[in-house]
Order: C-alpha cells, then sequence, then structure tokens
C-alpha cells in the first residue's frame, strides 16, 4: 500500500514537472513570436516612411530639417536588430529609444502636413497617412501582446513551484518593452510657422 502512494506520488510530481515544462516552451514561444510581431510591423512602417517622405517634399520643400530628422530617425531605427532567440534589456532599451525617436520625427511630420491643406486633400497623403496610422495601430497592439506575454513568463518563472521547473531547466524572463521615460514620443508634438 505505502509502495502505491509513494509511486502514486511520483508520478503525480514527474506529470506536473511535464506540464509546467510544456508551459514554459509555450510561454517562451509565444514570447518570440509576439516580438516577431513587433518586428514585422516596425518593418512595414519603415517602408512606408520614404513613401510618405516623398509627398510631403513635393509641398513642403522648405521644410528640410523636418526631413532629414525623419530620414535619420528612420536610418537609426532600422540599424537596431534583435535576435528573438536572445532578447535581452539593453537590446530591447536600445530598440525603444531608436523608436521613440522616429515617433517623435514622424509627429513633426504629420504636423507639418497639417500646415499645407492642398496636401491634406492629396489623395496619396491620405492613403500614406491611413497606412501609417494602422501601423502604428499594429505596433502599439503587437507592443502589448509582447509584454502580455513578458509578464506570463515572469509570473510563471517567479511562481511557486513551476518557478523551481523554469529555473532548474534556465528559462530566462523577457524584458517588457516600454518607452524610455520622459521619452518625447509621449508628448505631444508642437510645430509652429
Amino acid at each position: 500500500m505505502i509502495t502505491l502512494i509513494i509511486v502514486a506520488v511520483v508520478v503525480v510530481v514527474v506529470l506536473y514537472g511535464i506540464i509546467s515544462y510544456n508551459s514554459f516552451v509555450k510561454l517562451t514561444l509565444r514570447t518570440k513570436e509576439a516580438w516577431a510581431d513587433i518586428d514585422t510591423q516596425l518593418v512595414r512602417r519603415y517602408d512606408l516612411i520614404p513613401n510618405l517622405i516623398e509627398t510631403v517634399k513635393g509641398y513642403a520643400a522648405h521644410e528640410r530639417s523636418v526631413f532629414e530628422e525623419v530620414t535619420n530617425a528612420r536610418a537609426k531605427a532600422t540599424q537596431v536588430h534583435i535576435d528573438p532567440t536572445n532578447i535581452t534589456p539593453e537590446q530591447i532599451m536600445a530598440m525603444s529609444g531608436a523608436e521613440s525617436a522616429l515617433t517623435e520625427s514622424l509627429g513633426k511630420l504629420l504636423a507639418v502636413a497639417e500646415a499645407y491643406p492642398d496636401l491634406k486633400a492629396n489623395q496619396n497623403f491620405l492613403s500614406l497617412q491611413s497606412e501609417l496610422t494602422d501601423t502604428e495601430n499594429k505596433i502599439q497592439a503587437a507592443r502589448r501582446f509582447y509584454n502580455a506575454n513578458a509578464r506570463d513568463l515572469k509570473i510563471a518563472i517567479q511562481s511557486f513551484p513551476s518557478g523551481l521547473i523554469g529555473k532548474a531547466f534556465n528559462f530566462k524572463e523577457e524584458a517588457f518593452f516600454e518607452l524610455e521615460e520622459g521619452s518625447a514620443a509621449r508628448e505631444v508634438v508642437k510645430v509652429s510657422f
């Protein structure tokens, strides 16, 4: 009888370990998938920006500094690459800083566009602005999805007893993707002429 109880306890512990391990694998893969979604939307954003700049340039040729700022911010943002198999807090911080600068410069570009009534009525500009807005919304959704998965992974690693399995198999927490504190992307862009 005691042997049967010991065997039952061992089976329960082994099953719990297997279920916990599989849960960590699922959480880790979902977090990496979420990061890939962010990356996909950022690439879409980077592809739209040159077209938007060229459209606005045709109407506002004297706004060269804004165009240069957006172009430079885009170039810096596209140079930050994160390997989804090895995401570090430093990489996320670098990406966050580059994205904050790009968001700020895009805000200035759109504010410049608002000053030109003919441009605001241009179908090409409206289409690009709509696509960019849609992409920005998708980026925000992808960031929320990533952060939710990173949160779930953190909870699983920090919880008892599942954390024991996570630490035993060297599962690691992922950093949250947040805008830097005091980031200009959190503020309303003001442009005056």
